[in-house]
């Protein structure tokens, strides 16, 4: 009997031993790092989908109505300043100047006559001044016709490039119809939108006297070589889209880029206060990012954030975040809402600084 009560005895102290080490186990507190927000002001290259224009790109149209009787260029030929493109038939034009310099050479004939017998006061002066405004309005219509007659030819008004030539000889062209456009490729502008906030960010950060370089991805995604100034800024926003127009110049020397094109450009952003935390920090679900918040009882707690922005490890926060939000830093993968640990918070600065890129 007395073996049976020993037994018993042992029995129950290895299960209440047993009991309290199952209880300690079970009230273990996992120990994570713990950082915040920094805030700080930086700037990093985003990407805007921009359009392509020639610095001057124009339509050669018909200044007369007529035949198309010569054209002699080709498309995609490279003109110079003043070079003959196309002919219109001139005929009727040419009779135009020959009758206008007839009549004007009448007029000064007349003239001389009234000259002569108003010297004599045969007629009054009057009607040597008629005669000439009569001359006058001749050697007028003469100008006149040989303007027309100089409008059936149609010179480059500059270096340039054809375009397509839609009309073929023999055409009747009417006044004001298109013949080709006419490119100068040699510097183009690259159009492209910025938001308000930051177009904000840009003139408070921007160097006065200083245009801002930017760099052109092309469409294969090859980056243009030369890189670009933002040349101006349009005067207002977009009510629709609240964006405004930024224009930037590159050269184009080996006239890579034509008129029309599309590509991306790159641009340094400057951010005032940023909130900047690292990537490592953040978790997602369904193109969502997350953070897990340490509240004041040491409960994490999982909260949705914007990512504004990216830099090399590191996140521009945009909304969801404070600068002084307790993040958990390690064990992202290990926690989950309502979990209790234990921590050690670290200098978001000490943060950075270990990163594989600092934050600037």
């Amino acid at each position: 009997m007395k073996r049976i009560i020993l037994l018993a005895g042992v029995s129950a102290l290895i299960y209440g031993t047993s009991c309290n080490q199952k209880k300690e186990v079970k009230e273990e507190i996992p120990n994570y790092s713990v950082t915040s927000p920094l805030q700080i002001d930086t700037s990093f290259t985003k990407e805007y989908v921009s359009q392509i224009k020639s610095v001057r790109n124009i339509e050669i149209r018909s200044q007369e109505k007529g035949y198309l009787q010569n054209i002699y260029v080709d498309e995609g030929q490279h003109v110079k300043a003043g070079q003959l493109l196309f002919r219109i038939m001139p005929t009727a034009f040419e009779a135009e100047v020959k009758k206008s310099e007839a009549e004007a050479k009448e007029s000064e004939i007349e003239l001389q006559n009234t000259k002569m017998l108003s010297d004599k006061n045969i007629v009054s002066k009057n009607e040597l001044a008629v005669a000439k405004a009569k001359l006058e309005q001749a050697r007028a219509e003469t100008s006149l016709a040989k303007v027309h007659l100089s409008f059936t030819e149609i010179r480059a008004p500059f270096d340039g490039i054809i375009d397509r030539i839609p009309m073929k000889l023999g055409s009747l062209i009417d006044e004001g119809q298109l013949l080709t456009n006419l490119s100068d490729n040699n510097q183009m502008f690259a159009y492209f939108n910025v938001s308000e906030p930051e177009y904000l960010n840009y003139e408070n950060s921007a160097n006065k006297g200083k245009k801002q370089p930017v760099s052109l991805v092309m469409a294969n995604g090859d980056l243009l070589k030369y890189k670009g100034e933002v040349e101006t800024v349009e005067s207002e926003f977009d009510s629709e889209t609240g964006n405004i127009a930024f224009r930037a110049r590159f050269p184009n020397p080996d006239q890579l880029l034509k008129n029309g094109e599309t590509g991306k450009i790159e641009m340094v952003v400057p951010i005032k206060n940023a909130l900047v935390i690292p990537q490592k920090a953040t978790y997602e679900i369904q193109d969502k990012s997350y953070v897990f918040i340490v509240d004041k009882n040491n409960k994490v707690r999982s909260r949705e954030i914007s990512i504004a922005s990216e830099l090399p490890d590191l996140y521009i926060v945009g909304s969801g975040l404070n600068p002084g939000d307790k993040i958990l830093l390690e064990g992202v993968q290990k926690v989950k809402d309502d979990d209790k640990i234990a921590y050690r918070f670290q200098d978001p600065k000490n943060v950075i600084g270990h990163l594989r890129v600092a934050a600037e």
